[in-house]
């Protein structure tokens, strides 16, 4: 993979910017439903809208072409996600992850009772078996991973309790059944950025240095996996 990584690099480092795709930027969540609910109240929506915001900037300062997706919160159902997608070369929709109740303990945040987790955090990518260009999935998902691992970010095992190691080694893993993953013509990935739940990884989360940090790692993992597999090129 230490080498995969390097050839990325290079990759990225003699593409022209003519030759680059288009990616569709997810905001997960939105108005009607905010999603999980951080370890000191905050919506998971809010936080998928800050990072996605910093992707998408951070793809198009390298001229990359990006459709942004519910950016305003008002898309309501999960196939309008994708549909909304298409023309794109490949999509990525951003989460915040949270946990199960039988892993959380309480705790008060300024006067008002919450509850936290101990025992997970740290990012995961997910690809659907489904997905209609599982092979091209599988390989961004994986460069990504290996761009965030070689920044410093360390990713969750917590989900290979429920989920089947795509590339474990660099958190990506089977959620077949997401359908903002198999509802699309599209190459697609689900990016948990962290847990919400964990105290000490939601303030780093809500860093604007750590958030730059982490969207330059999927930005150069990306671009780098889409000059590998040859995705046509946009105006």
């Amino acid at each position: 993979m230490r080498l995969f990584s390097l050839f990325c690099l290079f990759l990225w480092s003699t593409a022209t910017f003519a030759e680059l795709p288009l990616v569709a930027v997810d905001v997960g969540h939105g108005g009607r439903d905010g999603g999980a609910v951080s370890a000191r109240g905050r919506n998971e929506f809010d936080f998928n809208l800050d990072f996605a915001g910093v992707l998408a900037a951070t793809l198009e300062q390298r001229s990359l072409a990006v459709r942004r997706v519910n950016f305003d919160g008002a898309i309501g159902s999960l196939t309008a996600r994708p549909e909304a997608a298409i023309g794109s070369d490949f999509f990525i929709s951003v989460h915040h992850d949270s946990i199960g109740e039988a892993w959380l303990r309480p705790w008060t945040w300024e006067g008002v009772e919450r509850t936290h987790t101990e025992v997970k955090r740290g990012y995961g990518i997910f690809v659907s078996a489904n997905n209609p260009d599982l092979a091209t999935s599988l390989v961004c998902a994986s460069a990504m991973g290996a761009m965030l691992r070689r920044a410093g970010f360390v990713p969750s095992d917590w989900h290979g309790r429920k989920h089947l190691p795509a590339d474990a080694a660099n958190g990506v893993w089977y959620y077949d059944n997401l359908v903002v993953l198999y509802r699309t013509t599209l190459p697609a990935v689900l990016f948990e950025a962290g847990v919400i739940k964990h105290r000490d990884e939601e303030l780093e989360l809500r860093d604007p240095a750590r958030q730059a940090r982490m969207a330059d790692a999927l930005a150069t993992g990306l671009a780098a996996c889409l000059q590998v597999t040859g995705k046509p090129a946009r105006d």
